[in-house]
């Protein structure tokens, strides 16, 4: 008879000999059967709310989210940017919503609630990516990611201002994708909202202009002069920064 000890026969008997090691095994073994459930139950839920947003529009468009808004009240605002920030995890379009918060709530308004659900969906988007869906983003970036690893080494959070001001990747795209960088999530929320701000002010403007042209406000010429002029200026402003970015290397 063989005196080779099985390996299963040797885990039982240091189980046996050391109980305490043995519990932890098996909680390890628990906490990482746990952790893969709910990495799969996250991005279950993710499918299906994607595929149910791309295939059911209705809710996220803009006549929708004005009935909404009105039979809700004070709390308008809070469900206009939980939608909003829905849209950007399910990656629907945010530019259109941006002009519907123009044309409910205001150019100044609108463009906080806009701009603040959009920062939201991205960091949801990013921390999903971050700690649950790591290898299908990286599946779904393919070699596009490689460049965004790259920027962030190099320049840690002025990439992610530069890419937020110089549309290089698609917006819902780039919020996964950079979760798979080293950049900090307080570097990330902070450059995200700042540097898409110019963007959500036009877009919530116009949004606004196109209310008042519709419902024959006062100043509609002069509003939809200042419109035009803030998308021309956000339309030249990754011309420049980009301009500006190869001056200082």
């Amino acid at each position: 008879m063989s005196t080779e000890a099985r390996p299963g026969a040797e885990a039982a008997a240091g189980a046996i000999a050391d109980p305490e090691a043995g519990v932890e095994g098996r909680r390890r073994g628990i906490g990482r059967r746990r952790r893969g459930l709910s990495r799969a139950l996250v991005l279950g839920l993710l499918a299906v709310g994607a595929s149910w947003a791309l295939l059911h529009p209705e809710p996220w468009k803009a006549e929708a989210l004005a009935a909404l808004a009105a039979r809700s009240g004070g709390a308008a605002p809070v469900l206009f940017m939980a939608f909003y920030a829905l849209a950007t995890v399910f990656f629907l379009p945010g530019s259109a919503l941006t002009l519907t918060g123009g044309a409910l709530f205001g150019p100044w308004w609108g463009t906080l609630y806009s701009l603040t659900a959009a920062t939201a969906g991205a960091t949801l988007a990013f921390l999903v990516a971050r700690y649950v869906a790591s290898d299908w983003v990286a599946r779904k970036a393919g070699a596009r990611l490689g460049g965004l690893l790259q920027g962030v080494e190099d320049e840690g959070w002025r990439f992610v201002a530069f890419v937020r001001l110089v549309p290089l990747f698609p917006f819902n795209f780039l919020n996964y994708a950079l979760g798979l960088t080293r950049v900090s999530l307080l570097h990330y929320v902070v450059a995200s909202y700042v540097c898409m701000l110019p963007g959500a002010a036009a877009y919530t403007y116009l949004g606004y202009a196109g209310r008042e042209a519709l419902t024959g406000g006062a100043g509609m010429i002069g509003k939809g002069v200042t419109a035009l002029g803030l998308l021309a200026a956000a339309a030249l402003l990754p011309r420049l920064v980009t301009t500006l970015r190869r001056g200082m290397r």
